[in-house]
């Protein structure tokens, strides 16, 4: 059943919400919808007393570490931790309380996906414990998968095979629509229902959800295979299209529904 998954996105030591797209080793083009005063741990408290598990903190970039662990201990194995996840810090977050490690960019060498990286990942935290996220740009190929906080993109296409293939080294896929990504202009419902038809395993969907018909639109079209995250049109982060409160009830609701 389809659920809403929250996150914490942590851009210089601070929990932020960024248009994706506007991503940069520069970062002279950013866009920032959103900037809190609490801190990465006050929202995976409010998280755990909401009894929200599965969501993601991805770290943007340099200076989150510390950040970033002490929203895993504030609710440990309910969150799942990405951004410059390697075999050699995985075990390191997994020891602070993360349930999942996320990983994208480490299994790419100068934009080609590398199979004797994915095995040295799963071999390092085994897979129940490993989320791919297969964040992508929209192509002519169709959807391609984009590394490198979205700024590369590889030749490394979505596809039935593609999910088949990466299915059988992790416990679930974590997919940004870069494209649409903190713009609160609508989801990418093609992808959507794509990956409710394709993927063997669990999905969590991100990107350009504006309101709480949009988690009831996406376990429409997904028939109910698909979580949702929202995160800059949550009032919790500065948005004004979606209440929080609603989201948990939400979860509330269809959980008890699948019971």
């Amino acid at each position: 059943m389809t659920l809403f998954r929250p996150c914490i996105d942590l851009h210089e030591g601070k929990v932020k919400q960024i248009v994706g797209s506007s991503l940069s080793d520069s970062g002279s083009n950013l866009q920032t919808n959103f900037e809190s005063e609490y801190s990465a741990a006050y929202f995976a408290e409010l998280y755990k007393k909401d009894e929200l598990f599965g969501g993601h903190v991805i770290m943007l970039g340099k200076g989150n570490e510390i950040e970033a662990k002490s929203a895993l201990a504030a609710h440990p194995q309910g969150l799942q931790i990405g951004g410059g996840i390697s075999p050699k810090n995985a075990e390191e977050f997994l020891n602070a309380g993360a349930s999942h490690v996320i990983v994208t960019s480490y299994l790419f060498e100068n934009g080609e996906f590398s199979e004797k990286r994915l095995e040295e990942m799963k071999s390092a935290v085994g897979k129940e414990r490993l989320v791919l996220d297969l964040s992508c740009k929209k192509t002519a190929a169709g959807w391609n998968i984009a590394t490198n906080r979205w700024q590369t993109v590889t030749s490394t296409i979505i596809s039935k095979d593609s999910l088949a293939f990466f299915a059988n080294y992790c416990d679930e896929f974590l997919i940004h629509a870069a494209d649409v990504e903190g713009k609160q202009q609508g989801m990418d419902e093609e992808l959507i229902r794509f990956l409710a038809e394709y993927s063997p395993i669990k999905a969590t969907y991100a990107g350009g959800a504006r309101h709480l018909d949009d988690l009831k639109r996406c376990l429409e079209i997904s028939m109910g295979k698909i979580d949702l995250t929202i995160g800059s049109a949550l009032d919790i982060f500065g948005g004004s299209g979606a209440r929080y409160a609603e989201c948990v009830e939400f979860n509330r609701m269809n959980k008890n529904e699948s019971l």
